[in-house]
């Protein structure tokens, strides 16, 4: 492992002074120290934020929740006002990892892991993620698990959190402090395309540390669901999951629509204009197949992938069917 120096700040003004560009803040690590022991990643100084005041879930002044940056992900999944009033979150979050790394990660942490793109973990073959420039052998090698959206010839990696989509299909906002201030980001605005600087996942800058993540006080407890399709029942990324939450009233008419996907882009994916195509209409297979159709048509799979564009037509109108049923007890 090379060489790093190591800091422990109590304050988040000492650990935002701390950072550089040679530097990386730690929580967990559950993604971080796996890319350092593969050489993937050489900070030159690690800035450990354990101590910092930052495992606090709140209530906020506008009826929402706020989430410390340091929350463990098995803490925030069985927090009793997560499963109230956002049961979406809480099965996101219970269907990643392992209950070790859920012990581990934290919600911080889980918005900046890497992509588990093959070719970015093979540190004997090119990756412009990793060092831009070289290629990007996934566009014509094994691409099965990559993108169907917002590819570039530079990148065709997808992210990997469950939790993200559920975030971004809630409407959440990522707060963030560094040297110029303090500063709020939406969800579906923090993680980045890949366009030609695939190296960038988010829109952080050099040495900013998440705060918190806020989450509305929209209510979709009663009719959601989280949808995560893989190749083994635990421990395994999504090649596809669907986060749908729905507003019905008494007639079963859509009063709010909400799909996000996971697997098929570099960053969570959603359409509004497909969501606000569901609004008033009644909550039908029908209706939920258009849906669909209209949110995957745009899809540009690649040569070993095409199969994800039909798994997530269907995966979506399952999600939406059985958040259309309703919460069970």
């Amino acid at each position: 492992m090379t060489p790093f120096a190591y800091s422990k700040p109590e304050a988040i003004d000492e650990a935002v002074r701390l950072a550089g560009p040679d530097s990386l803040f730690i929580a967990g690590g559950t993604n971080l120290v796996d890319l350092m022991k593969e050489n993937l990643v050489r900070p030159k100084r690690l800035i450990d934020i354990n101590a910092l005041p930052l495992r606090d879930v709140t209530a906020t002044a506008e009826g929402g929740l706020r989430i410390g940056a340091l929350v463990g992900n098995a803490e925030l999944a069985w927090h009793p006002e997560v499963e109230r009033r956002y049961p979406l979150l809480a099965q996101a979050l219970l269907s990643g990892a392992s209950p070790q790394v859920r012990n581990m990660a934290s919600a911080g942490g889980n918005l900046l892991q890497r992509t588990r793109c093959h070719y970015f973990y093979d540190a004997q073959v090119p990756c412009n993620k990793r060092e831009p420039g070289s290629g990007c052998p996934a566009r014509a090698g094994l691409n099965r698990n990559h993108a169907l959206f917002g590819a570039s010839e530079h990148c065709v990696a997808v992210h990997p959190s469950d939790f993200c989509v559920a975030l971004a299909a809630l409407d959440a906002e990522v707060i963030i402090t560094g040297l110029q201030g303090e500063r709020r980001v939406a969800m579906s605005d923090f993680h980045r395309l890949p366009g030609d600087t695939p190296q960038r996942d988010t829109v952080l800058e050099p040495g900013e540390l998440i705060l918190a993540i806020e989450l509305p006080a929209e209510d979709f407890a009663s009719h959601h669901a989280y949808l995560k399709l893989r190749d083994r029942a635990s421990f395994a990324f999504a090649l596809v999951s669907v986060a749908a939450a729905l507003q019905l009233d008494e007639n079963g008419q859509i009063h709010q629509a909400r799909i996000a996907l996971g697997g098929v882009a570099h960053k969570p994916w959603r359409r509004v204009d497909v969501e606000a195509s569901l609004v008033g209409q009644v909550a039908t297979p029908e209706h939920f197949e258009a849906a669909a159709e209209l949110l995957l048509k745009d899809a540009q799979p690649l040569a070993h992938n095409a199969f994800k564009v039909e798994l997530a037509r269907r995966a979506v109108v399952r999600a939406l069917s059985t958040a259309a049923e309703g919460a069970r007890p």
